[in-house]
């Protein structure tokens, strides 16, 4: 098998798995709330991580890149996985999954915005027009096809939705400082997370958890979006010989979402999700350079 063709595999691979996450989410609230599911995901995503490094060899890594910068990537594990997922869990649990996916799937347009006072560039005509789409495909898919009217069906769903956007992207752009292998950085990123996601599940909720259903949905959480897919999606980006063609899979995996969502979860697919879906994939295609290695379509 060429190095192409497998990185294609596991590319298709990472994307039908990142696909099923929508539903997965849905699947674990139902049995546990939102800082349960972050502390066993978060933990055993951790645990993938490390069984991966350790079969790569890299173990002695994760050390040195620590001690070289404890602050940097104690920072960046508050944000992702700690902060990131009880925002956009807390979404998922305030909004039908069709919604919360497809407007978590802007994070790319919010990039845009955050790269203009973070990073000292300047928004052209073609970032301009991605935010216009993007954000119309947004009012269009929280009010269910009714923007002039305003009303969603939970403000503060939406309000998370979007927020989970912006901590991905402010995640994404400290992440762009670290030189070092990415699932290396990644497993360093749940490691630390870990006991804190503990903490807070114990301050907020309870780590007791009643059935195997609820653990179970958890444990595909944090193998299946958190872990081992990155992984996969890693190695088709270190394989291939064109970035850009593995990126563009991505783009699969909200029409593959939204199929699972229907048949699974038995949600009604509204008109307005396919019409704003319709308008956030060309915004995100205007943004699509230079992010495609690092997608989120939660």
């Amino acid at each position: 098998m060429t190095r192409d063709r497998k990185a294609l595999y596991l590319g298709i691979s990472a994307v039908l798995l990142w696909s099923t996450a929508a539903t997965a989410f849905k699947l674990a609230l139902r049995d546990l709330d939102v800082f349960q599911l972050v502390a066993w995901s978060v933990s055993a995503s951790a645990i993938a991580l490390l069984v991966i490094v350790c079969w790569q060899g890299q173990q002695s890594q994760l050390w040195s890149s620590l001690r070289e910068r404890p602050g940097y990537f104690f920072l960046l594990a508050g944000i992702n996985p700690l902060l990131y997922y009880l925002v956009l869990l807390h979404a998922y649990a305030l909004l039908p999954a069709q919604q919360a996916q497809t407007i978590n799937y802007t994070w790319a347009i919010t990039l845009a915005l955050l790269a203009v006072p973070l990073l000292g560039q300047r928004m052209g005509r073609r970032d301009v027009l991605a935010v216009v789409l993007g954000y119309s495909g947004v009012v269009i898919i929280a009010t269910q096809g009714q923007p002039f009217s305003m009303q969603f069906s939970s403000l503060t769903g939406v309000v998370l939705a979007l927020g989970s956007t912006l901590v991905w992207a402010f995640y994404w752009i400290l992440n762009t400082r670290n030189k070092g292998d990415p699932v290396v950085s990644l497993c360093l990123n749940f490691l630390l997370a870990t006991p804190a996601a503990w903490l807070v599940c114990a301050v907020f909720s309870t780590p007791a958890i009643g059935g195997t259903s609820g653990l179970l949905a958890a444990l595909y959480v944090g193998l299946f979006e958190m872990g081992i897919t990155f992984a996969m999606w890693a190695s088709a980006l270190r394989l291939t010989t064109s970035v850009a063609r593995i990126g563009n899979l991505i783009f699969l995996s909200p029409l593959f979402s939204l199929v699972l969502i229907a048949t699974v979860l038995e949600e009604a697919i509204h008109p307005a999700t396919l019409v704003g879906l319709a308008l956030i994939i060309p915004g995100v295609l205007l943004q699509q350079a230079g992010v495609s290695a690092a997608p989120r379509d939660a």
